[in-house]
């Protein structure tokens, strides 16, 4: 059913469309970094956006599409780990609809407080899998049903992402780093990637306590969680990913896990080097910057999708009680 990959031109109309409405997220380096890793390291920081992530361009891609075909909705609902729930409130309320959101119960504090602060109603779940079955079961009684990744809109909002970094740049990377939970940020970079720099290689990153992707890269077709993955990436606890997403996960050059210590580790360095926040969904693509420079010759230009940073103050002060920052990196 989904054998398709979008044109890459679907990105550059999602930009035209969504840009006047958020802020163009600067791009950060760190020279101490830098010399540590005898790399050039990019971060596009997208936990300075309005919403704390990326999962607004999406989201805002989505539903101004819907307007320009006269069929926004009056009433919408979702699931979500947070960033999703997030971006659909804030969406919602600049578009004058309702939107309900189901949140399970263990998402981070800080998340759940954005989505009601923007004036969605928030209705709370056991676990992820009930979050998903309320939400679908609105779907069924008159609510428009946003997935978090599984659209072609989402997927083109989401590109936008690394579009707007590869602009600002004005280079072509060796390689871009994704996160990957649903798939739908890295099915937009993949084609971000190949509209604006088709040699630069793409690589996945995932938790290895929630590397569903990589098994599904593996077995050559969707694997499948039972339960939310005990990760400290809480964005990134996806059951699955989609057919849709599948097929462009299968067009990465790489895919890279990264183990809970080495996700705290760059966690407590980015916060510390970037002086930004930023979520461990996202962190975790260093610890796979770091493997893959491992086996490199000589410096790399490479680009880092930092897609959040709507971290939660209890997690700020479990990574500072560890010495994180006595070990430097290396290569």
């Amino acid at each position: 059913m989904f054998d398709y990959i979008q044109s890459p031109s679907v990105v550059a109309k999602a930009y035209m469309r969504i840009s006047a409405y958020l802020h163009e997220t600067p791009i950060l380096h760190s020279e101490t970094l830098n010399e540590l890793l005898n790399a050039e390291i990019y971060f596009k920081a997208e936990s300075l956006q309005k919403t704390g992530a990326f999962k607004v361009r999406g989201v805002l891609n989505h539903l101004l599409e819907l307007q320009e075909q006269n069929q926004l909705p009056q009433k919408i609902v979702a699931y979500s780990t947070g960033n999703h729930g997030i971006g659909l409130a804030w969406v919602a309320r600049l578009l004058g609809i309702h939107a309900r959101i189901y949140l399970p119960q263990n998402t981070t504090q800080v998340k759940q407080q954005a989505a009601v602060h923007y004036g969605a109603e928030v209705i709370y779940t056991e676990t992820r899998i009930d979050a998903e079955l309320q939400a679908k079961n609105d779907a069924a009684n008159g609510f428009y049903y946003l997935h978090p990744s599984d659209s072609d809109a989402t997927i083109a909002g989401g590109g936008t992402l690394c579009y707007e970094a590869l602009q600002q740049l004005k280079f072509s990377p060796d390689a871009i780093f994704a996160s990957c939970g649903g798939g739908g940020l890295i099915s937009g970079t993949y084609l971000a990637k190949e509209l604006l720099s088709p040699t630069s290689l793409l690589i996945g990153c995932e938790p290895v306590q929630a590397n569903d992707a990589f098994l599904s890269l593996q077995q050559g077709s969707i694997y499948s969680f039972t339960h939310s993955p005990d990760t400290v990436a809480d964005g990134l606890r996806t059951l699955a990913l989609s057919m849709r997403t599948f097929r462009y996960i299968q067009k990465l050059d790489q895919f890279l896990l990264a183990d809970e210590y080495a996700i705290y580790y760059w966690t407590a360095w980015l916060i510390h080097l970037l002086k930004v926040a930023c979520e461990p969904s996202c962190a975790l693509n260093m610890a796979c910057v770091q493997q893959w420079l491992k086996n490199q010759q000589g410096s790399k230009k490479i680009l880092v999708l930092l897609s959040g940073g709507n971290i939660d103050p209890m997690l700020y002060r479990e990574i500072w009680k560890e010495d994180y920052l006595l070990n430097e990196p290396k290569r």
